[in-house]
Formats: structure tokens, sequence, C-alpha cells
């Protein structure tokens, strides 16, 4: 590995552009068991792609992780921990009011930030208090923008809590009506969310409460009865995606079915995944709902990736035997009349891999293992590739191995995509607390950012600027996007309409090897006008329904010739609310 250079790019982050040679050997990285050694494709090659460092330590490790209007990014781990590496902004009024409380005690009082705000502008941190512990939990983007963060451990397992960069965290005391630990939460297309599941809860709840004085009563989820596994659960952190008609795809285990969250049953259930693989927590794969389009509005089809085979966690967590992890896809169309898997197999096996949509349509998988589960200590053999998944390539050519990292990412990592396009790497941490020596992979720190093959600078004259977007939007309507092309005319090969592309990115909640709301939603382009030399109009179409988009902010990226642009934050209004 060499280094070529250190880097300013325009958003000013300081980075270092990494070059690998012809021969493409193995990353490097510092685990005290030489016999784990990376996993990596059989022929190595020149490979697409680039990793920058943005910052060498956030203070946390970022478990969790959720873009935010505006272009910030909020990044939590655990309060349980030990101490963080960053400080509250006021330590001292921190200390002084723990001291002062009732039920003061004589241990160590913790003045350390657990949660950090990233300005995407500026690359500047800020942290922010904990008041509860979020470990292991979910959230869903609300349609104002606020974030809703539910469950955790301990003192956090029934808080609800609130964020904005403005308010920080508001905790909402006793609000869930179970122990939501290793939930789900997913935003439906009426703007409410449904928390699912968790450690042995086989129910949902809603926010907000139904017009009830505190937790309404619980609604029994026979599914997730039915998918856990005696020991080793297998059904955590089920895959929930929000369908164009309303209804939510469940994934657990190996199983799936369709839920009408209105009526509060199953409507149909799926068949079971080829292979007899669990996917879910801990045998932790990873899935997305694949870009919506226009020309096919009621059509959706849903990838499932990675995982680890049955027995894979007892294996390692009682005789320390590592086994395999999973290399296939799965891939089915719960919309259609009788859907069926289709599968693929990726070029390298992976569990806590991250699944993250592109603007491009395309999925990155990155980060986790080719050996081993998810779990503390208990996974092995990093995968530092990335690979890129094309849905519209043709079966048998679809993958993509692209540049490796350096920097191992096992359990605890989260990826996100960014306004700029790029997707946010950072987490992992196996261990209970903070370890940073004498281990096979110490608690990480960092955060990077990888640069799909979009973004290389050989395609800027391609790459579209945003010029002028909408604040808001409703359903159904008509609106209208400016962008300029450096290179003056646009790309040739066929019609103006087909060339530039405009797609609503929802931002994910990435936590435990899932991105949790992400959705890509191709916005129908009716016209492309030239206003002036290089300077262009696109008028498009807006999602139809909530059930295609449901309500809240979403990223407008424009993509021409295949290279999108940096993203405009546009809001869609709930279905009947005033502009």
């Amino acid at each position: 590995l060499k280094f070529d250079c250190i880097i300013t790019v325009g958003y000013q982050v300081l980075a270092i552009k990494r070059v690998f040679p012809a021969n493409l050997p193995k990353p490097t990285f510092h685990p005290t068991n030489p016999h784990h050694t990376p996993a990596q494709p059989t022929s190595p090659a020149a490979l697409a792609g680039e990793w920058r460092l943005l910052h060498a330590n956030i203070g946390v490790s970022a478990m969790h992780m959720q873009l935010l209007p505006e272009d910030f990014v909020l990044m939590f781990d655990r309060t349980d921990s030990g101490p963080s590496n960053i400080s509250l902004l006021d330590p001292a009024s921190c200390a002084a009011a723990a001291a002062a409380a009732p039920n003061a005690t004589a241990a160590p009082v913790d003045c350390s930030a657990h949660s950090v705000l990233l300005d995407l502008r500026s690359n500047a941190l800020h942290p922010y208090p904990l008041a509860t512990n979020p470990w292991c939990s979910s959230a869903a983007l609300l349609p104002n923008g606020t974030l809703l963060q539910t469950g955790g451990f301990s003192n956090g397992d029934r808080i609800a809590r609130l964020f904005s960069p403005t308010s920080g965290w508001v905790d909402l005391p006793d609000f869930l009506a179970a122990r939501r630990w290793y939930a789900t939460d997913i935003l439906l297309a009426d703007g409410r969310v449904l928390i699912l599941g968790g450690r042995r809860q086989y129910n949902f709840e809603f926010f907000p409460h139904d017009g009830v004085n505190g937790p309404p009563p619980l609604t029994f989820f026979p599914f997730l009865d039915e998918t856990t596994e005696v020991d080793a659960e297998n059904n955590l952190y089920p895959f929930l995606h929000l369908l164009p008609d309303g209804t939510v795809f469940v994934f657990a285990n190996d199983r799936a079915v369709v839920f009408d969250p209105y009526n509060r049953t199953p409507l149909r259930r799926l068949p079971t995944i080829p292979g007899g693989v669990p996917r879910n927590y801990p045998s932790s794969g990873s899935s997305v709902l694949l870009p919506l389009r226009p020309e096919y509005p009621t059509h959706a089809e849903v990838l499932v990736c990675g995982g680890a085979p049955r027995g894979a966690y007892q294996l390692a967590l009682r005789n320390g035997t590592f086994v395999p992890t999973e290399r296939t896809c799965g891939r089915i169309a719960p919309t259609d009349a009788n859907p069926v898997w289709a599968m693929e197999e990726m070029p390298l096996p992976r569990v806590m891999g991250d699944m993250v949509l592109l603007p491009t349509g395309d999925v990155l998988i990155v980060n986790g293992a080719a050996a081993g589960t998810a779990g503390w200590e208990l996974g092995r053999e990093p995968v530092m590739y990335p690979v890129l998944y094309r849905p519209d390539t043709q079966n048998g050519a679809r993958f993509e191995v692209l540049t490796a990292s350096t920097v191992p990412r096992m359990y605890h990592s989260s990826a996100t995509l960014d306004t700029y396009g790029r997707v946010l790497v950072g987490g992992s941490n196996p261990h209970i607390g903070y370890v940073f020596a004498n281990v096979t992979y110490p608690t990480e720190l960092s955060l990077e950012a990888f640069l799909p093959p979009y973004l290389d600078t050989r395609l800027d004259g391609l790459r579209p600027r945003v010029l002028g977007a909408p604040a808001e939007v409703g359903y159904g309507e008509a609106a209208t996007v400016r962008f300029e092309v450096p290179g003056g005319a646009l790309a040739g090969g066929g019609p103006e309409d087909q060339v530039v592309r405009v797609v609503a990115v929802a931002p994910a909640f990435a936590t435990h090897s899932f991105g949790m709301n992400q959705r890509v939603v191709d916005l129908a382009v009716t016209r492309v006008a030239q206003l002036d030399v290089g300077v262009y109009e696109a008028e498009v179409a807006t999602p139809p329904s909530p059930g295609v988009a449901p309500p809240g902010y979403y990223l407008w990226f424009v993509v021409h010739a295949g290279v999108p642009s940096s993203a405009a934050w546009v809001r869609t209004r709930p279905l009947g609310a005033a502009p």
C-alpha cells in the first residue's frame, strides 16, 4: 500500500488518497492473531472507488448513524461502555449536577459524550449528551425532520427519544409499551412509525400513540414467535420495507410475510429463501428495497444478501469455531401474484455487511466478516473489499469488487449515504467496552468516506450541479429542478429525458447491518429544457402516493449520463397537508 498525497477537497475534508499497486496486496491492519486474515477477491486487479479519512477519531464508535436534513450526520454508541473519547461542552456542569442529584453515589460520573453530530459542510464535530442508553436501538426520521429514536438497553429500553440539532436529545420516559432491544422502526405511508420486535418481543406498537394516554395495548405478531431460535434467535432487527400499496414486507430468519399495519394482520406468506441460512441478527445479513421506478408504480423488489449458517453463533460462542459466512443473495418481488426468490452469489462471503442504496440505483455492500457471526468477539476474517451490485444488469454480471479499505469494520459498524453521494463508514466495536490494545480488532473511532466509482474526478465534466430545487412538494405534482453541466452540452446517445434522471433518496438509520427506511424513488422526467449555455431545467412528476414515498425529507439527486450531482433537500408533505 502506498500513500499518494494529502489533499483537501471542496467541503474541507483533509484526506489521504490511497493508491493501490497493480498486484493489489492485502490491505494492512493490525490483528494480534496473524491467522485472522482479511477476505479478498480471488483475482485482484485495479479496482474502482476511493477511500478518504474524514476523522481519525470522532470520540465515539459509530454503532448508529443517521443523515439529517441540512447536512448533519448523527452518530452514537452506548452510555454503559465507560467514558468516550470526546467530552461534553461543559463537563464541569455535568459533574456538579451529578453530585447534587438525589441518587448520587460514589461511582465515577461519565461526563463524556456518547453522541456526536457531524456538520458535513465544515467537517466539524459537536458532542451531545445522552441521558439514557440507546445501545442496539432503532429509529426513523419523522416527516417534520426530527429523528425518532426508540429503545435500547437498561434505563433506555422503554424510552422514546427525539433528536434535532437545535434541541438535542429529548427523552419521552416509558413511552414504549414493551422493552425494545434489537427492534426495527419503519415510517408508514400515513407518517406514523411502526416499532416491531426486539429481544423476546413478538409484537409491535406505533408512534405516536393512537389518541390514548399512556402506551396502548400491544399487538401480537406471531411471525416473530415462529421465526425465533433457541439460543440464537436469528430474527432480531427484522428487515422491514414499505411497499407501494402501503403494506409492509417483513423478513426474519429465512422467511418473509407481507403485512398490513392498518388492519394489523399478515396478508400472505412468501416462499422461504432457499438454502436454509438465517439472515437476521446474530446471523446478520442485510437487505434493501430496490429502487422504485415510475413506469412500474405498483412493482417492488427486495434484495437480501449475506448471513451466517444456522448454528454459527453457538459454535463461535461456545468453542471458538468461526465457520465461513454466506455468499448468496436472494431477490424477490413481493408485489407479484406468485413471487419467487431468484438467487445470486456475491464475489465474497459476508456477515455484518451494510447495504447502501446509491443515487445511481446501484447497491454498495461494505463492512463485515467472512467467518463467524455478529456478537462480541464472534467475527473473524474482515471483508475489506466493498462490492457494487447493479440490479439492472444481467444476472451473473451484477457484482463488481471495489477498492479495499485498510480498516476492519466488524460488529457494531455502520454505513450511510451522504449529501455528496459519498458513503460514510464508521464504527466497529466487538467488545463490551472501549478496547484499543491487545485484541484482534480494537474499538474503531475513525470515520471514513468511500467514494463510489461515479465520484471519479475523470467524470467531473459530466457531473451536474443542482442550481435550484423546490423546498417542498406534494404528491402527484409537477416540479422543476434547475442544474448545470460543466461540459455545457448534455451527453448524447438518447432523448434528453433519458440522459437525465432525478431520484429522491430517503436517508437511512443505519445500525447492525440494516439501513432502516432507506429508499430510492425515481421521479418521472417529463421534460428537459435548456435555459442557457450549460444550464438546464428538468420537469418531473413527484411521487404518486405516500406508499411509494412516505412523507418527509428526501435527497434529490440529478443524474446525468450515470453521474450524480450533490443532492438538494426536498420535503414531501403528508397527504392532504396544505402547501
